[in-house]
């Protein structure tokens, strides 16, 4: 199911490319389903050598969604609506 949500997310993404907010969403759920899938796996191959990289790949996921929100309201601000085509 978690490879289904990361084909879905990254298929939304290459097709709907509409709006700043929807690209993000799809990000969002890109980096959710890596998020999930490496938190799971760990305990399926019951290591512990890999128990952090979880951790890292949610703190590269705030720091991508807050430059994505600092993306939408510069661009909000300048163009006046966050439609990609206006970039």
């Amino acid at each position: 199911s978690f490879y289904s949500a990361f084909v879905l997310s990254s298929l939304g993404l290459a097709f709907h490319r509409t709006h700043i907010v929807s690209a993000l969403l799809c990000l969002e759920s890109i980096i959710l389903s890596i998020f999930i899938a490496l938190t799971i796996w760990p305990i399926h191959t019951q290591t512990s050598s890999l128990t952090l990289v979880p951790i890292f790949i949610l703190a590269f996921s705030a720091c991508e969604a807050g430059t994505g929100l600092a993306l939408l309201v510069a661009s909000t601000r300048t163009h006046g609506s966050d439609h990609l085509h206006n970039l």
